[in-house]
């Protein structure tokens, strides 16, 4: 019985550091986009146009797609959600395919301002993991983790 106490203890210390790593997983989110300010004729999509995106700011990739007589432009950035979402809405009625157009999408996976990718099957799990950001991935893990040696400690989803 005496080895009871300690062994408690042992328990409750990993819970508390599973939840504290658990709580500050998801705290800072940083995503990664492809970026190129000036307008471009290639699809600035090699690895010397990665940037880290402002941490906790920067939520979201933007990409810009111009059609213009001598071709399809580019413009690639990070985005706060917001300005991403307004700019594309805004630019909507502009999104023709044909002469002139300029098209502005957002999306918030890592590097998803990219060159576009063969699209995998609905059913695909491996799909799934593959967009899902890391963070999420980290925190599911420890959430499992938690509750598989803490079962005692209170979840609310």
């Amino acid at each position: 019985m005496s080895g009871t106490p300690l062994l408690l203890f042992w328990r409750m210390l990993v819970c508390v550091s599973l939840l504290a790593l658990l709580l500050g997983a998801g705290a800072a989110l940083q995503i990664q986009c492809y970026q190129c300010e000036e307008v471009r004729k290639d699809d600035c999509s090699s690895p010397e146009f990665i940037v880290n995106c402002t941490v906790n700011v920067q939520d979201m990739c933007q990409k810009e797609v111009l059609i213009m007589e001598d071709g399809i432009h580019y413009r690639k950035s990070c985005a706060s959600s917001g300005a991403c979402l307004i700019a594309s809405s805004g630019y909507q009625q502009f999104c023709t395919g044909k002469l002139n157009s300029v098209c502005i999408t957002c999306c918030n996976t890592p590097l998803c301002n990219g060159p576009r990718t063969k699209r995998r099957l609905a059913g695909s799990s491996s799909a799934l993991l593959h967009h899902t950001h890391p963070s999420i991935l980290l925190s599911s893990a420890l959430l499992a983790l938690s509750l598989y040696l803490c079962p005692s400690l209170p979840v609310s989803l």
